[in-house]
């Protein structure tokens, strides 16, 4: 009898048919990581409500997308088929990551805007899903992001900068809610989930390491050694800024013995940015090691990787929000501001930029870290927490609203 109530009360839910807009299916783990965060805490705040949420995510590569995530999943660039699963919908989600911006290119908001503006003109609640808003360096697009903001029925952003500049443009501060970025609520994987083993730091389970690059060691000796995640990107042409990073790495690798792991966020250019940069290591000291980690689609495997790291050293903005998601210690290399931003809301300043890296700082820093591990926790634990807790927050609305 019970069991028979239970499924009459599941067939009774509610049903939300969600449109995910963003930048998805590309390869990038930072904002598979987003939409990963999304989906789940959609389904556990829906679950809570007593709403089943069917997403329906706009991306690239939509099969791909399908079989990951196990959603249903259309073309983003494909108008008809945009158009019908707006239509499908009960609402749309444009979620997530640096979407509002021209850095990248003059046609990147009025896509993700216009995406918007078509849900809204379907007559369907459109909802920002803690977004990072800028650069704007072009003025007229003001008036397409003022407007999508205006009509939509719930708008998050996840810095106080982000808030700022879309009360310059006009939207009304009382719209906006500032929030934590959604991977700041990612899961680890359930045990097996990721399919891989990961070689542990000195706090983590430690595995066998694969072969080194630069350095060596036996495996065995590896589980010794505080391992340090390196996330990289490419950015200056000249590629100074790789260089400078490089030669504070080798410093740190010729002071004291370190693993060096390089995390590839983006494949294939940050794997080719990491083995350049392990090229220009040099020669390490003792006991010192550099490897790449092997590209992962699962954003939860990336997870795994760094929650393994005693410290992680990361230019790639959601490497470091993996790190403080773990409560692994941390330094930033700023090419953003979103960077600073991130970094701020944890009471940190980056340990420099694509302009500046001291080596003989970034040692100093990088060994009081991984001496003093557990004062970082002590000294960030409070705010990490409550990041984690405000980044339900965005889920919570929608699904309230949906209802």
């Amino acid at each position: 009898m019970a069991i028979a109530h239970r499924a009459e009360g599941a067939a009774q839910l509610q049903v939300r048919r969600v449109v995910v807009s963003g930048y998805y299916g590309f390869d990038n783990s930072g904002d598979e990581a987003v939409l990963k965060s999304i989906l789940t805490a959609l389904a556990d705040e829906g679950a809570s409500q007593g709403i089943r949420i069917e997403p329906i995510v706009l991306s690239i590569d939509p099969a791909w997308t399908s079989e990951m995530y196990g959603v249903e999943s259309v073309h983003r660039m494909r108008l008809l088929d945009v158009l019908k699963a707006i239509r499908s919908s009960d609402g749309l989600i444009s979620g997530g990551g640096s979407l509002l911006q021209d850095a990248t290119g003059a046609l990147t908001i009025p896509y993700y805007t216009g995406v918007l503006r078509l849900a809204q003109l379907l007559r369907k609640p459109t909802f920002v899903y803690a977004q990072g808003i800028g650069p704007v360096n072009r003025r007229w697009m003001d008036r397409l992001i003022r407007c999508v903001m205006r009509r939509s029925a719930y708008v998050s952003v996840r810095d106080a900068e982000s808030a700022a500049l879309l009360g310059r443009m006009g939207v009304e501060e009382g719209r906006i809610e500032v929030v934590p970025d959604p991977v700041m609520g990612l899961p680890l994987p359930a045990p097996g989930e990721a399919g891989l083993a990961v070689g542990g730091g000195a706090a983590g389970a430690a595995a066998a390491a694969r072969p080194a690059a630069a350095g060596g060691m036996a495996p065995g000796e590896a589980a010794q050694v505080p391992l340090v995640g390196v996330s990289l990107r490419h950015w200056r042409k000249d590629g100074a800024d790789l260089a400078r990073a490089a030669a504070a790495l080798g410093a740190l690798a010729r002071s004291r013995a370190v693993r060096l792991r390089f995390l590839p966020f983006h494949t294939p250019s940050d794997a080719e940015t990491s083995q350049w940069v392990i090229g220009q290591l040099g020669e390490l000291g003792p006991g010192s090691s550099a490897e790449l980690a092997e590209p992962g689609d699962n954003p939860q495997r990336m997870l795994l990787e760094v929650s393994q790291c005693d410290l992680l050293f990361g230019m790639r903005l959601h490497a470091l929000i993996y790190a403080a998601n773990q409560s692994v210690p941390m330094l930033g290399l700023s090419y953003d501001p979103k960077i600073d931003q991130f970094l701020n809301r944890l009471g940190m300043k980056p340990i420099g930029t694509t302009e500046a890296l001291d080596p003989e700082g970034f040692t100093s820093e990088a060994m009081r870290l991984l001496d003093h591990r557990d004062e970082w926790l002590e000294e960030h634990r409070a705010r990490i927490e409550q990041l984690k807790q405000e980044a339900r927050r965005p889920a919570q609305q929608i699904v309230s609203l949906l209802r």
